[in-house]
């Protein structure tokens, strides 16, 4: 028992260090000896765990995207059916999920680190709508479920990343209520007022920054 808390803590100082060592310089340039340095560990124990860099690398990416998905599944565990109605922030779950590797997304996010790990997060998402839940559509049985579960996925991460650009001033329990409100919102029960009737152009000052229209 004592050996495996080693290994954990050994394997989590290694992955923490990796996190920090990513927000400050490419991961092509990060060394073995700038892990171990950095995590307080010597070279031998991470080989001990370890071929390369990227095996650890992996590793921390499975733990991400492993955690995101019992993150999402968390509402509807333990039932055959719920509605949004039944939501609760003690519930929603993905926004702690983000929280408790907040160095990884706020790296992933502000960086070209991870080319490409943004659509992964997403297709993940849309792949647990698709697989997990069987949307009822109603009144409009004409919307296509695998667009409408692509919506919902690019929509949920788009709050993931305004919550980080954000600095996270928000706590977990407040974006988990914001997105309840969110889906409750129907559409329908929405009027769009729009500011641009009759001006025949649209304001662009402000929208590109440091560009000369």
């Amino acid at each position: 028992m004592k050996n495996d808390r080693r290994i954990s803590k050994s394997t989590k100082a290694l992955k923490n260090a990796l996190i920090t060592l990513m927000g400050e310089k490419d991961f092509k340039k990060i060394s073995i000896t700038d892990l171990v340095q950095s995590a307080d560990l010597n070279r031998g124990t991470f080989y001990k765990h370890y071929e390369t860099k990227e095996d650890l690398l992996n590793e921390l990416i499975d733990d991400v995207m492993e955690d995101l998905v019992h993150s999402y599944r968390e509402p509807y565990l333990h039932t055959d059916t719920f509605t949004i109605e039944e939501l609760t922030t003690s519930t929603v779950k993905i926004f702690e999920h983000v929280e408790s590797y907040s160095k990884f997304y706020t790296i992933i996010i502000n960086s070209n680190v991870l080319p490409g790990f943004h659509n992964r997060i997403c297709n993940v998402l849309k792949q647990l709508a698709q697989s997990d839940l069987e949307v009822e559509i109603r009144p409009n049985e004409r919307i296509n479920a695998e667009l409408l579960a692509s919506y919902n996925a690019y929509a949920i991460f788009g709050l993931i990343v305004e919550w980080v650009n954000g600095g996270f001033k928000y706590t977990p329990a407040y974006m988990a209520e914001q997105l309840i409100e969110i889906l409750s919102n129907r559409t329908n029960k929405m009027t769009i007022k729009t500011s641009m009737m009759g001006t025949g152009r649209f304001p662009l000052d402000g929208i590109f920054e440091g560009k000369n229209m």
